[in-house]
């Protein structure tokens, strides 16, 4: 990648912090080719200043450090590291990045957060520390985390991340009376879904939203940034909840797909066996409802349309049982509020 030349003291928390938020946005432009492997940028900075830019290439390619010290070659001698994951000290498609830094000379390597992998938890950072190198860890550990939540979550439990996503009515509706649900909300919505479908490794439906309103499922509507880089984003492999799922192969616009009618908890843990790190649960309100009761989702993405049914005869976010009691009640945040075109898209987490 480029590299920049700037100016000022480098030795500085400040300057910790910017250049670790300049290794998080390369470590975005990763995101949909780096799965299943973590989406990692990094910046390098010689002791002129020049600055060196590194994103995790396709599986088998370069990790993101690698690529910011092939930017640099010599320059790296004496250099500082930033990274926004620890660097692994194990052989997998590729040779350990430790020995990458410690062969080039790094003087100084900051780290974002530590890598929660069972092949690396703090020996990246021991390995480099064994070596002479200078580690501060944690800087902009939140933002970092944040970015790779499907990530961590996946190595942290062996199951994807699950993201609830429901289109609704301003009062709390997803679907008429008549079960009539398309379009709630506008195009720019519908883009921004499309991107969040990019982005999950599987996305999961129940049978009777197959039936009744026949998805595609795809990411048709979202074109990802230009990059040297940029592949076609793919559709994400498809899930069909119920015992009629396999029926619906041959007609429906869903498929292909897996049908699954053993579970929602056993169907995470076979998703996770095949490091699936990300999946959408786009079902009705049965599936909505069911994994929210089993307490299984990790985000809700919400997105509202100014629109109002009027009447207590639409089809409810949540089918089944909800709380009994204003005590028992879920409790969360609001992580973000986005207008989209004329809707928002609420990012909301149980605490």
């Amino acid at each position: 990648m480029a590299a920049d030349h700037l100016t000022g003291p480098i030795d500085t928390s400040s300057y910790r912090d910017s250049m670790m938020r300049r290794a998080i946005a390369n470590a975005s432009t990763a995101r949909l080719r780096s799965a299943p492997n973590p989406w990692v940028g990094a910046v390098l900075v010689d002791g002129y200043g020049v600055v060196y830019d590194g994103a995790t290439q396709r599986p088998g390619g370069m990790h993101a450090e690698r690529e910011a010290l092939a930017a640099a070659g010599e320059a790296a001698r004496g250099a500082t590291l930033f990274t926004t994951l620890e660097p692994c000290s194990h052989t997998g498609r590729t040779g350990p990045c430790t020995n990458a830094i410690v062969d080039a000379g790094v003087d100084r390597v900051v780290v974002g957060i530590e890598d929660p992998d069972r092949h690396v938890r703090g020996r990246g950072i021991a390995a480099l520390r064994d070596a002479g190198i200078d580690v501060i860890a944690g800087v902009e550990a939140d933002a970092v985390a944040e970015q790779l939540a499907p990530y961590i979550t996946h190595r942290s439990t062996g199951r994807p991340r699950v993201i609830l996503k429901l289109a609704m009515t301003l009062d709390g509706f997803i679907a008429a009376p008549d079960g009539t649900s398309q379009w709630i909300t506008g195009a720019e919505a519908r883009k921004d879904v499309h991107r969040l479908r990019a982005e999950s490794d599987a996305i999961i439906v129940g049978s009777g939203t197959v039936k009744a309103d026949d998805p595609s499922l795809t990411v048709r509507d979202f074109t990802p940034p230009a990059t040297d880089d940029t592949l076609p984003p793919l559709d994400p492999w498809r899930i069909v909840l119920g015992t009629t799922a396999a029926d619906l192969e041959a007609e429906a616009k869903t498929a292909p797909f897996e049908s699954w009618d053993q579970g929602i908890e056993s169907l995470l843990d076979e998703l996770g066996s095949r490091g699936k790190l990300q999946v959408m649960v786009e079902g009705g309100a049965a599936v909505a409802g069911s994994f929210h009761r089993s307490g299984l989702v990790d985000e809700y993405w919400l997105y509202m349309a100014p629109a109002l049914l009027g009447g207590g005869d639409g089809r409810n976010a949540f089918s089944g049982d909800g709380a009994p009691t204003m005590a028992d009640i879920q409790r969360g945040r609001f992580v973000d509020v986005v207008l989209l075109g004329d809707d928002i898209r609420i990012r909301y987490r149980a605490e």
